[in-house]
């Protein structure tokens, strides 16, 4: 069963209170960020902050540290922290800027044993998305879409316009090679309808959740990225229904007037799958 990816907080690693507060938080998954919300001065306390916090028990959440990029004189000391003193502790290595496989492979060097994920944040990224994706060691992606409107000197557009090449492009490669994707943050945290719009769209496309800035964000991603119950009971019909006509020696079955076949049993199955693991996340 599939971990779920629907709520993925970031929390700054300077942060002890927040990282305490974080155990009790309904996210998925926490990003544990020594990159952008850690002031130069304060990058080797919070590496030793975030080393004393993961000793404690953040039960099933995904537990994911943003290191700072090697070019800095920060990430190598980052990234030989995940390789030692948050060794066993840190779910994945989470790499910011990636432009090219060359990218993973640094860090790949530094930290042999920890699955790496990679931020998808630059133009370059766009374009060699199906390469990073196939590096043997990527198990995840993290759309950076702050980062990347910067750097397209592109307009806020509530329907993202200027994000679906890139954001397309990035899907297609996870999908194709198996890892989770997750969507970039919506800035504004005191709107909700904007929220829940971003995250409907995120969903439609095919991610598997989206990243956020703030805990009040928590519960909208988390409904929007879950199966509906209209849709688990549609799998469990199509289900049911292909299962039957199987048995009967038919390769197609009939629901709502809708033909199922193979493929959208598949579908169901997931949907099912994904389902249940969200409940066992809850218990």
């Amino acid at each position: 069963m599939a971990r779920p990816y629907r709520s993925v907080l970031y929390i700054p690693a300077a942060n002890a209170r927040a990282m305490e507060k974080a155990r009790g938080l309904a996210a998925d998954a926490i990003i544990f960020d020594l990159e952008d919300a850690v002031a130069p001065s304060e990058k080797s306390a919070a590496r030793a902050a975030l080393a004393d916090a993961l000793q404690n028990d953040y039960g099933g959440r995904a537990r994911i540290v943003r290191i700072n990029a090697l070019s800095t004189e920060w990430g190598a000391d980052d990234a030989r922290a995940c390789a030692g003193a948050l060794a066993g502790r840190a779910d994945a290595v989470l790499i910011p800027k990636v432009d090219s496989t060359a990218d993973l492979d640094r860090v790949a060097d530094l930290v042999p044993d920890v699955p790496l994920w990679a931020m998808m944040e630059t133009p370059l990224g766009m374009l060699n998305a199906a390469q990073i994706a196939a590096h043997p060691r990527l198990e995840g992606m993290v759309m950076g879409t702050n980062d990347l409107a910067k750097d397209l000197n592109s307009r806020f557009r509530a329907d993202r316009l200027p994000m679906l090449a890139g954001l397309g492009l990035c899907l297609l490669a996870a999908k194709a090679h198996g890892s989770v994707i997750v969507d970039g943050v919506f800035n504004a945290f005191r709107d909700e309808d904007g929220l829940r719009d971003e995250c409907a769209q995120g969903r439609d496309m095919g991610f598997d959740g989206k990243t956020l800035i703030h805990p009040a964000q928590l519960a909208i991603a988390n409904d929007c990225f879950a199966p509906t119950e209209a849709e688990i009971d549609l799998a469990r019909r199509q289900i049911e229904a292909f299962d039957m006509a199987t048995a009967e020696g038919r390769g197609v079955a009939v629901v709502d007037g809708k033909i199922v076949e193979n493929l959208h049993v598949e579908t169901a199955r997931k949907t099912l799958d994904r389902a249940g693991a969200i409940a066992a996340m809850a218990g």
